[in-house]
């Protein structure tokens, strides 16, 4: 196997161990709405997941590993799509949010701050932050 297979093999786990964090977010409540589902659709797009697999990440998403990207960059990025889930129904719902604080410890970020990260993360998607103005939020 040439390494650039390699890379693409792992990169693209790392997508779908990521899209299934995503749906488990979604799922948390039981229910995948309308809102949920489109939002899901964008991002499976967005990370080259087709049709077959995500269909099957949505009937087994609770078998994939949070894999934490290694860059701080893509790490923020992905906590950004998770946070947005879960106001992807308009619904800031408990169990979701225990869920992103689980998923926001598996990325890599400090137990001690990540209730205060995902508030602030929550309200700034919540008043509708945009990926740029999210980072310098949760910077500051």
């Amino acid at each position: 196997m040439s390494f650039t297979k390699l890379f693409d093999s792992g990169f693209t786990q790392r997508n779908k161990d990521h899209f299934a964090a995503l749906v488990s977010v979604a799922m948390e409540d039981g229910i995948l709405t309308d809102d949920e589902k489109s939002f899901l659709t964008r991002v499976a797009q967005e990370l080259g997941i087709p049709d077959t697999v995500f269909n099957t990440i949505l009937k087994d998403y609770k078998i994939h590993p949070i894999n934490p990207p290694a860059s701080a960059d893509k790490r923020i990025e992905r906590f950004y799509d998770l946070t947005r889930m879960v106001y992807a129904d308009q619904i800031e719902d408990a169990f979701e949010v225990k869920l992103l604080t689980k998923i926001a410890v598996g990325l890599g970020y400090q137990t001690a701050l990540v209730d205060q990260l995902v508030s602030t993360a929550l309200n700034a998607v919540k008043n509708g932050a945009n990926f740029n103005d999210f980072c310098k939020i949760l910077e500051s």
